[in-house]
């Protein structure tokens, strides 16, 4: 097997060796990770080796130049599900139903739905892994990714991640992050995806940055009948530490993000400077069991950037609202923070509560806020595959 990797990294076209392994490196409470780190770089031939190359226990760098298109591969599944009741745009826009785990209410009316199987349960990572999207080419296409079971040092960078059965709740999500640890979610993109484009389950996800990444919610299959995809960042995990920096989270309708509210749910975020555009539900909903720290994020045309009932859901927030907060920081980041900035968006209640700055006082790495006025035009300039290069 050896073998075999290093006569397909000898045969890699000149164009994909330019761009052979990861680019950069991880801050946040993911700093650190290694991925693969020096195995020969290779590029599997189809979806099968693909798929091998992910689950198997070896270290390795994959590279991704092509779109692996997952769709059928599996077979479909025509079944009853069901018509929830956000679905006020049925057979126009809306979303119905996998009946799930029997998700499905008995209030509900029974539909059929047909599904594509391979979208359901995505590839489960092994540790030790570099996943890495090769130009703007690096495409999953049906198919997303679960980091389970112990999964830890995995590294995935500048792939698209779309087509998950996108007119269904519950159709697949594209990365899922449940008994992992040391995760680095880089440079991707995420489009047409039927549940969660990332979602950290019950379980532990451990130390997770996410950035530099689009969710695009764009959708012609909407749970809020209105063009946004709703189903956009879950982080429930019981024992997490996740840094979301530098994201473009545009054309959403909510869980953007949802953070805590589940039971056993332990989860420190520090949301940086990522570029919230266009989302007419909501942004944050925090839960019991959060402690989030907001700075340096701009909010655009966003209809509620934090929920009410976050100041009654039992977490723990500090949002930096005004420039007497910001030096509050100073004694857990050994910085200030930076402000929040809104325009054409909703009300952004104060949250000041400190302890929600505590987990960050023995953190090995901080993500390091960038002034506020460059946000905006650096996010979309940066976020999301084709974007990083290998100067």
């Amino acid at each position: 097997m050896l073998t075999s990797v290093v006569l397909a990294a000898a045969l890699l076209p000149a164009a994909i060796l330019a761009q052979s392994n990861v680019v950069g490196t991880a801050t946040g409470f993911a700093s650190g990770v290694t991925g693969g780190g020096d195995a020969a770089p290779a590029e599997p031939a189809d979806v099968a080796e693909l798929i091998s190359w992910l689950e198997d226990d070896t270290a390795r760098v994959i590279l991704i130049s092509k779109t692996f298109d997952f769709l059928g591969t599996e077979g479909t599944t025509t079944a009853d599900g069901c018509r929830p009741t956000s679905n006020t745009c049925p057979d126009n826009g809306g979303q119905d139903a996998i009946n799930a785990a029997g998700w499905c209410s008995s209030s509900y009316p029974t539909v059929s739905v047909t599904y594509d199987n391979a979208a359901i349960e995505g590839i489960n990572v092994g540790s030790n892994k570099s996943l890495v999207g090769v130009g703007d080419a690096g495409v999953l296409k049906g198919k997303g990714l679960r980091l389970v079971n112990g999964a830890s040092n995995v590294i995935i960078q500048n792939i698209h991640i779309t087509e998950l059965n996108p007119q269904y709740i519950w159709g697949g999500d594209a990365i899922t992050l449940a008994g992992s640890d040391m995760v680095w979610i880089d440079h991707c993109k995420f489009s047409l995806i039927g549940r969660e484009m990332i979602t950290t389950g019950y379980d532990k996800a451990g130390r997770v940055t996410i950035s530099n990444n689009e969710f695009d919610g764009v959708t012609t299959n909407s749970a809020s009948c209105n063009g946004e995809h709703y189903w956009t960042l879950l982080m429930y995990g019981s024992d997490d530490e996740i840094t979301l920096a530098a994201n473009y989270i545009h054309d959403t309708s909510g869980r953007a993000p949802k953070v805590g509210g589940a039971d056993g749910a332990s989860v420190t975020l520090h949301a940086v400077n990522n570029y919230f555009k266009t989302n007419d539900g909501h942004n944050f909903d925090i839960g019991s069991g959060a402690n989030v720290l907001m700075e340096g994020n701009v909010f655009e045309g966003c209809s509620t950037p934090i929920t009410d009932t976050s100041s009654s859901g039992g977490g723990v927030i500090f949002n930096t609202p005004a420039l007497s907060d910001a030096a509050t920081c100073s004694s857990y980041l050994g910085r200030e923070c930076v402000l929040n900035s809104l325009t054409s968006s909703g009300d952004f209640a104060s949250y000041t509560d400190a302890k929600a700055l505590s987990d960050f006082s023995s953190a090995a790495s901080i993500y390091q806020a960038a002034l506020l006025d460059t946000v905006a035009s650096s996010v979309t300039t940066n976020a999301g595959v084709g974007k990083i290069s290998s100067s």
